[in-house]
């Protein structure tokens, strides 16, 4: 029987105010110190220094600070969304790997590369899926229905992953689930709702949903956007599927984060409208400056802030945090070898048809047919 999001789950993460609302700015996450000009380069200028010295390769997410994702791109690393940091992580000749992201993406790293030693910049950098889907209830859940494949998002930790037959993100999902809806076979997805329903309409697998949410993509509006987009009726609307429905109902693209990167890169409109963590447009404005791109809307006229999509433990990862790092092995990355052994086995059944249908991957879906897919 297929499940939906409306019907409750009892393993939900209840980050929430009292309106029921998810908000980031409930995150305990820290700021890294601020460093000013002078201070700032002599830190980029030991950082170069010791990558080399310390035969290490730093990879950041398209969501961490711009100057973290140039310092990566100027020294050899590598920028990008988590399935392809997971791909440049194992397959670099570094000893050592620096990953500016969340913690699970440096779990993942791990995972693959056992023989490296992996350091974060902040090892309290998490993210709130990974948080909202505990190890013990996700087995107790998992344990209700055994005859279901079990399918995790790559935002989870290492225990849940172990107890997983497929790992994703949000590149390959469709195509996977996809894959194994052709096969058959019935799923119990995890943990995002908003992700599974999607690509639930776009396959129409048989999938029952774990009740978990992004903090940062829940907080889209769909009102305010389509406010937003009366402004900028030639604008095209990203939209990441951890978004709710209706603000993914409003979109011109859906797609992952490099799947939004390239919408922007290669369309042609002139104004875009993205609703994903503001991160990516660093990015984004390096590879077509001469767009223009609007942040979709968190919050009404009367907020203090019109758009404040921005995870606060992305935010964690710092250039001091880098360099403690390289200087002091600080922030390693441990996992725990039966556990990575079992969450081996799942990552690697996703990279292996990743690298067998390359052609599936981060395309941007332009409108969709319940139960058919991309239109």
């Amino acid at each position: 029987m297929n499940s939906t999001v409306s019907a409750p789950i009892a393993f939900d993460y209840p980050q929430q105010d009292a309106a029921g609302v998810t908000c980031t700015a409930q995150a305990w996450a820290k700021v890294p110190p601020h460093l000013g000009t002078p201070e700032k380069a002599a830190v980029i200028a030991r950082i170069k220094q010791l990558l080399v010295e310390k035969d290490a390769a730093l990879v950041a997410h398209y969501y961490v600070d711009g100057d973290i994702q140039d310092l990566a791109m100027e020294t050899g690393g590598f920028v990008a969304d988590s399935l392809e940091m997971a791909r440049f992580g194992k397959n670099h000749s570094a000893k050592n790997l620096i990953v500016a992201g969340v913690r699970f993406m440096g779990e993942s790293a791990k995972i693959l590369s056992p023989e490296k030693r992996v350091f974060m910049p902040d090892l309290d950098a998490t993210c709130s899926l990974d948080l909202g889907c505990d190890a013990a209830d996700f087995a107790a859940f998992r344990a209700l229905h055994p005859d279901r494949v079990v399918v995790v998002y790559a935002n989870t930790s290492a225990a849940v992953k172990a107890q997983a037959d497929w790992m994703v993100t949000s590149s390959c999902a469709l195509a996977i689930v996809h894959q194994l809806k052709v096969e058959g076979k019935k799923i119990l997805w995890a943990p995002d709702r908003h992700l599974g329903r999607y690509i639930q309409e776009q396959t129409g697998a048989d999938m029952l949903l774990w009740n978990g949410a992004c903090i940062v993509h829940d907080e889209f509006k769909a009102a305010e956007l389509e406010i937003l987009k009366a402004k900028h009726p030639h604008a095209m609307i990203l939209v990441h599927p951890e978004s709710p429905q209706a603000v993914v109902d409003l979109a011109d693209v859906v797609g992952s984060t490099s799947a939004m990167i390239k919408a922007v890169v290669d369309g042609t409109a002139t104004e875009y409208i993205v609703a994903t963590d503001n991160g990516i447009l660093h990015r984004m404005r390096q590879l077509a400056p001469h767009k223009k791109l609007i942040e979709a809307p968190t919050a009404g006229n009367s907020a203090t802030c019109k758009s404040c999509a921005h995870c606060p433990w992305m935010a964690m990862n710092g250039l001091q945090g880098i360099l403690d790092c390289l200087e002091n092995a600080s922030g390693e990355i441990l996992i725990e070898e039966p556990v990575r052994v079992k969450a081996l086995t799942c990552i690697e059944r996703m990279l292996d048809f990743t690298k067998d249908h390359p052609e599936l991957l981060a395309k941007a879906q332009h409108g969709f047919v319940k139960n058919i897919g991309a239109a």
